[in-house]
């Protein structure tokens, strides 16, 4: 198989470790931090299969806001402060320490390297930010161009206009097995990362391949 033209990564997750903002105010919250994060986390999806299919447009970060509210609610250990502190702290979350070096090393075969994320513009730019891969990206997209969350068919397509190259040209990167089926669905090449050793799922949507980290893409 050639080489993709393109290799398109959601971001929360797979670039992104979304447990970082609970994991870094572990102390304040107690020993149930995990599980506020786990909630939080699993919430955040929830909220926007659910608007997706409700047909309703709601942003990224309010889908987080009322994701966190929940989590607070179920397992406890956050007041007001410490909210905004872990809401503070979702806008910065640590990229994986293998980010960086993948990145630079697909732009030095000549390949695309981009985005598209459920997270609202100004969220993704500052997440990259922070992480400190601005400029490492030939595009970062956000389903908000879509007016819809992912797996909907229609934000897919966004990668395939920006980058002017085929489905079957692009590889497509995501730690969200759903958001995988969803790619394989469209025509993407798809790869899953694994970071957790996860159950496959989605058995007639199957990836192209299953890594545990980005270094398999090298």
């Amino acid at each position: 198989m050639t080489e993709p033209k393109s290799y398109v990564f959601d971001a929360y997750g797979t670039l992104f470790d979304v447990h970082s903002a609970a994991a870094q105010h572990a102390a304040a919250i107690g020993e149930r931090w995990q599980v506020l994060s786990e909630n939080w986390r699993t919430k955040q999806l929830e909220y926007s299969w659910v608007r997706a299919l409700a047909g309703r447009q709601v942003s990224f970060w309010q889908i987080t806001e009322d994701a966190l509210d929940f989590a607070i609610a179920t397992a406890g250990g956050a007041g007001s402060q410490l909210r905004g502190e872990l809401l503070e702290a979702y806008r910065h979350l640590q990229a994986y320490p293998e980010v960086p070096d993948v990145l630079s090393k697909l732009k030095a075969r000549g390949a695309k390297v981009a985005i598209l994320s459920n997270g609202d513009p100004d969220m993704l730019a500052t997440a990259v930010g922070s992480a400190g891969l601005s400029g490492a990206f030939d595009a970062v997209m956000s389903v908000k161009e879509a007016g819809i969350f992912k797996p909907a068919q229609q934000v897919y397509q966004l990668a395939v206009d920006q980058t002017g190259a085929s489905p079957s040209e692009i590889s497509f990167q995501s730690s969200n097995r759903w958001d995988i089926a969803g790619a394989s669905a469209f025509g993407f090449r798809t790869v899953w990362i694994n970071r957790t050793s996860r159950a496959d799922e989605y058995q007639d949507l199957a990836s192209d391949a299953v890594v545990a980290d980005l270094t398999g893409l090298l």
